[in-house]
């Protein structure tokens, strides 16, 4: 098999498109209970982008990008995303969104920790935390699906 060779025979989410659209039907459950709980779009995108770049899902990576900077996030603030809690651009409820990101993406090594769920009690309730879990759970298993199915990273379309 040469290196261009896909692993698999084909995108698994053409080759199972039922559950495909579950996956899908999972995600846009999720954005609709982050919307009716509070939670802004900018935050899931940048929980979306953090995992994705923990994964190295670089499908997930171009698409989290972009959706983040149509919900009004920065160049300079996804650039700076994997040392969140170095750079003082991100307020308390990023950094705990960002870090639950993190750790449920890392929970093969370490389950996350009991005081992130106490730092997170203090900038959200019960109900928008286990929409933040269910967001990065949905979010390995499109990285996982794309990583998998090797979906290309089209060039951008130039504005002009």
């Amino acid at each position: 098999m040469s290196e261009n060779t896909p692993k698999l025979a084909g995108y698994l989410d053409k080759q199972q498109p039922g559950l495909y659209q579950a996956l899908s039907d999972y995600a846009g459950q999720v954005t609709a209970e982050a919307d009716r709980t509070g939670i802004p779009r900018r935050t899931l995108e940048l929980l979306n982008y953090r995992a994705s770049q923990i994964n190295g899902c670089a499908f997930c990576l171009d698409l989290h990008h972009r959706r983040a900077i149509g919900y009004g996030e920065t160049e300079q603030r996804l650039s700076l995303v994997s040392v969140h809690g170095e750079v003082g651009l991100f307020d308390e409820a990023e950094q705990v969104a960002l870090e639950l990101a993190e750790q449920i993406t890392r929970m093969s090594t370490a389950r996350p920790t009991p005081e992130l769920f106490s730092r997170a009690r203090k900038v959200y309730t019960d109900e928008q935390i286990s929409v933040l879990c269910m967001a990065c759970i949905g979010i390995n298993a499109f990285n996982r699906l794309s990583i998998l199915s090797e979906h290309p990273v089209r060039k951008a379309r130039s504005s002009s």
